[in-house]
C-alpha cells in the first residue's frame, strides 16, 4: 500500500528526518529489508538479524533509490555523515517498526485476513486456499513462503484497497511465534492442517509442545471467527473443543463436515478426489503428487465454500493448481523420472511421498532422502523409521544424503532394502549419474537446510 512518509511516521510514532519545509510529499510505493532487491521508492527497513545488521546496508538502499531508510535511534551517528543527511526515518527498532506498521495497514485496510499455518503443507494449502478464492474474489496471498516476523509484515504492506481477502502463511520454530503473528495480521478465519514432528527439538515435550505452538492460530481468531480444522489429525481434530467461534472439520472421516469419499493416484498426472459436503459432491482433479495434498486440497474447498463458492466452482479453480517450485515438480532426465520435493521435508511427509513414488510404474524406486532437522531427541528413531518405511513399501534403493540420514540408511537395510549413505547433494547427484537407468522413478526429498536441489544439478552436468 502507497503512504506518504508523513503518514507512516504517524502511524510508528517515529521522527522523519532530512524532508525540508515545503518539499513536495514523498511517498513508498513499496517496502523491503533487502537493499540488494530493491526497487526506487521502496522505503527500506534497517532490520538486525542473528548474523547482519541493515544499517551496514542503507546508503546502498539510499542509491538504490531508496524513498528513505527507517533506522533506530541507537544507530544514527554510526551512520556516515553523508548517509545521515538524507531522509531517514529514526525509530526504537526497525523490525518493531515494521510490524507496527504493518498491524496498522491491515487495521486500515480492514477486511477479511485467513491465517494458515501447519506442520507440512501449510505453502501448499495457502497456494489452494488462494486459487479458490481467487475464483470469485481479488485475493492478496503470501509470497513464496514469507511467514515469520519479517516476512508476514512485508506480505501485509503488500495490501491495496481493491484487495477483498489476504491468505497469509504463518510459520514458527518455538511457542509463542504464530501468537505474535496473530497480533499483527489479526486473521478472521484459521486453517491448520496437521501438527508434525518439524522443530520438535525446540520443545521439551516434543510434538505435544508443537501441537500448542499451532493451536496459537486458533486462539487468536475472535468469537465471530471461523476455524477450519484436519480431523484426520489426531491434534488437530482437539483444537475446536474451546474455541467459541464456528468450526469446519475437513478430512477423509466421519468427523469431517467436508470428507474425501475416495481418492485415485494416477501417476504423475496428480490425484482424482470424490468430494462430498452435504448434500453436493464432486471430482477434484488435482495436479499435485501424494496423498497428503488431499486434506490441502480440502481445506481450500472448506474455505471456499464458507466464503459463499459453489462446490464445483471450487473443485475448477483447484484443477488450475500447479506445484510449486520443488515441491512434488516432476521432470524426465535420460527417460528416468524424478520427483523434485527438494523443498522440506520431516517424517509425516516423507512417509507420504514414499507411498506417492511406488505408486508410479518404473522399472526401480529409488529414494534420495537427506537428513531432516529439528527433530529432537526422536530424531534417531524418526529417521530409522522412514528407512524402514522405504523398504516396507518396496523401495528398490534407498540413498541417505547428509547427517542423520544415516539412520534412513540404517533402518531401510535392516529391513532388507539396498541403501547407500553420501554425505553431500553433490555424492548424490553422480551417484546417479552413474547409476540412473531408463524407466527408473527417483525421489528426492530433504529439509531446506540440505540443498537437495543440488543433487539435480549435479546429476545433469553431463
Amino acid at each position: 500500500m502507497k503512504l506518504a512518509l508523513e503518514q507512516i511516521a504517524y502511524w510508528v510514532g517515529g521522527t522523519l528526518h532530512g524532508l525540508k519545509n515545503g518539499s513536495p510529499t514523498r511517498e513508498a510505493t513499496g517496502y523491503s529489508i533487502d537493499s540488494r532487491t530493491l526497487k526506487p521508492g521502496e522505503l527500506f527497513f534497517a532490520v538486525r538479524g542473528d548474523r547482519f545488521d541493515g544499517h551496514d546496508f542503507v546508503g546502498s538502499a539510499l542509491e538504490r533509490g531508496a524513498s528513505a531508510a527507517v533506522v533506530a535511534k541507537s544507530k544514527v551517528l554510526e551512520l556516515p555523515e553523508a548517509v545521515r543527511q538524507q531522509t531517514l526515518l529514526i525509530v526504537d527498532e526497525p523490525l518493531i517498526t515494521l510490524q507496527t506498521l504493518a498491524a496498522a495497514v491491515r487495521r486500515h485496510w480492514g477486511k477479511r485476513v485467513i491465517g494458515i499455518t501447519g506442520s507440512a503443507g501449510k505453502t501448499t494449502t495457502k497456494e489452494a486456499v488462494a486459487t479458490v478464492l481467487g475464483a470469485r474474489f481479488q485475493v492478496l496471498k503470501s509470497q513464496g513462503n514469507l511467514n515469520n516476523g519479517f516476512g508476514l509484515p512485508l506480505q501485509l504492506l503488500r495490501l491495496e484497497p481493491e484487495h477483498e481477502v489476504a491468505v497469509i502463511e504463518m510459520g514458527m520454530s518455538n511457542a509463542g511465534e504464530i501468537e505474535a503473528l496473530a497480533r499483527i495480521a489479526v486473521p478472521n478465519w484459521g486453517v491448520v492442517t496437521n501438527v508434525g514432528n518439524a522443530h520438535a527439538e525446540n520443545f521439551h515435550d516434543a510434538i505435544a509442545g508443537v501441537a500448542r505452538a499451532k493451536y496459537e492460530l486458533v486462539a487468536s481468531l475472535p468469537a465471530d471467527g471461523v476455524a477450519f480444522l484436519n480431523c484426520d489429525d489426531p491434534y488437530v481434530s482437539q483444537f475446536g473443543r474451546d474455541f467459541h467461534g464456528k468450526t469446519i472439520y475437513f478430512g477423509k472421516g466421519p468427523c469431517a463436515d467436508l470428507r474425501a469419499d475416495s481418492l485415485e493416484e494416477l501417476g504423475i498426472e496428480g490425484l482424482r478426489i470424490h468430494v462430498r459436503a452435504g448434500q453436493h459432491e464432486a471430482d477434484v482433479q488435482l495436479h499435485l503428487l501424494g496423498q497428503h495434498n488431499v486434506s490441502n486440497a480440502l481445506a481450500a474447498i472448506a474455505v471456499g465454500l464458507e466464503a459463499g463458492i459453489p462446490l464445483d466452482s471450487c473443485a475448477a479453480a483447484l484443477a488450475t493448481l500447479e506445484p510449486g517450485d520443488k515441491r512434488g515438480q516432476t521432470l524426465a532426465v535420460s527417460e528416468a523420472t524424478i520427483i523434485n520435493d527438494c523443498y522440506n521435508s520431516n517424517p509425516e511427509a516423507l512417509k507420504a511421498m514414499i507411498q506417492t513414488l511406488m505408486s508410479m510404474p518404473g522399472q526401480r524406486h529409488i529414494l534420495v532422502a537427506g537428513e531432516m532437522l529439528e527433530l529432537g531427541h526422536e530424531s534417531e528413531a524418526l529417521h530409522k523409521s522412514c528407512g524402514e518405511a522405504a523398504a516396507s513399501a518396496g523401495v528398490d534403493i534407498v540413498l541417505g544424503v547428509r547427517g542423520n540420514a544415516a539412520h534412513i540408511v540404517e533402518g531401510a537395510r535392516q529391513a532388507g532394502a539396498e541403501a547407500i549413505f553420501v554425505e553431500t547433494p553433490e555424492q548424490a547427484g553422480a551417484w546417479l549419474r552413474r547409476n540412473l537407468r531408463e524407466r527408473d522413478v527417483v525421489l528426492l526429498k530433504a529439509s531446506r537446510g540440505v540443498r537437495l536441489e543440488r543433487a539435480l544439478d549435479e546429476m545433469k552436468k553431463d
